[in-house]
C-alpha cells in the first residue's frame, strides 16, 4: 500500500503514542530531548513513519535550537512545506512528500553560516538515521 493512503488507524498501529503525536497530529518533541540532537554521525537521515530520505548529515548543523537543524533537504522533492498559524504565529512547517507525515520547521534568514541561511528544525522521534558503511 502507499504510504500517502495509509489509514489513520494503520499509522496508530505502525508507530507508538508519541511517534504518531509528532509525526500524525503535528505535535513537537521537547526541546534537547531528541536522540540526533547533538548526533555528528554521517548517513542519511530518513522518515521514521515511511523511510523517505530526507536529510544528509553533510546539510546538519549546531543551530543550539535543542533540535536537529539541517540546512537543506536531501533533494528538493523530499520535503513540504506548508504554512502553519498555529500557536498564535505564521511559521513553515515541513512535512515528509512521501506520506505527509509532519517532520517540524523551517525558518528562514536567521543567520546562520550556512550555504542556504534556512534552518529545517526537525524532530529527532521523526527521522532514523541510516548510517554510512
Amino acid at each position: 500500500m502507499d504510504d500517502a493512503q495509509v489509514s489513520e488507524q494503520e499509522w496508530r498501529q505502525r508507530l507508538d503514542a508519541q511517534e504518531y503525536a509528532v509525526l500524525r497530529q503535528g505535535a513537537t518533541e521537547a526541546p534537547w530531548s531528541g536522540r540526533y540532537v547533538a548526533t555528528k554521525t554521517a548517513g542519511v537521515y530518513r522518515c521514521r513513519a515511511c523511510g523517505a530520505e530526507l536529510f544528509r548529515s553533510t546539510a546538519k548543523f549546531e543551530s543550539h535550537c535543542g533540535w536537529p537543524s539541517f540546512f537543506e533537504p536531501a533533494s528538493s522533492p523530499a520535503v513540504q512545506l506548508h504554512e502553519d498559524r498555529s500557536l498564535g504565529m505564521i511559521r513553515t512547517e515541513v512535512r515528509c512528500a512521501q506520506c505527509d507525515s509532519h517532520l517540524g520547521h523551517v525558518f528562514h534568514g536567521e543567520g546562520y553560516d550556512t550555504p542556504t541561511d534556512d534552518r529545517y528544525c526537525i524532530n529527532s522521534i521523526a527521522l532514523t538515521l541510516e548510517e554510512e558503511s
